[in-house]
């Protein structure tokens, strides 16, 4: 089946033999270039195609990209606002006297005229040298 048998019959030489000869190289030509033509097209489309998608999943990525960073610095930017309105809150404290008093009373043990200050540890910091002293 697969084994093309010989032709063993001569063409004849007339006009309209030579004519259809010629008419079919012609076709047989004009097939070949057009399968040609398809071929480079079918490259041209396909690099193009390539090309689009392989831009599209690269700028996607980097969306991605600056989406991440974008939600980063939006937390860094909320977390200094909270940050600049305890320092104004601060600095507004330590405008106040009343409040630098008392600041310095409960830190640095300062008193006033005839106070006296004691000093009282407290029972979760005893607890917690018991605990770090081994024998």
């Amino acid at each position: 089946m697969g084994v093309r048998k010989e032709k063993n019959i001569t063409p004849m030489e007339n006009a309209y033999t030579k004519q259809q000869m010629m008419k079919e190289k012609v076709m047989a030509r004009r097939k070949k270039l057009l399968f040609r033509r398809l071929a480079v097209f079918s490259i041209i489309a396909l690099a193009s195609v390539y090309l689009l998608v392989s831009t599209l999943i690269l700028r996607n990525h980097q969306l991605e990209v600056k989406q991440a960073e974008k939600a980063k610095l939006e937390k860094k930017l909320a977390d200094l606002k909270k940050k600049k309105t305890y320092l104004q809150d601060e600095v507004v404290k330590l405008n106040d006297d009343n409040y630098i008093a008392k600041l310095a009373r409960s830190e640095y043990f300062l008193s006033e005229k005839g106070e006296i200050i004691f000093n009282i540890p407290d029972d979760k910091k005893k607890k917690d040298e018991d605990k770090d002293v081994s024998y």
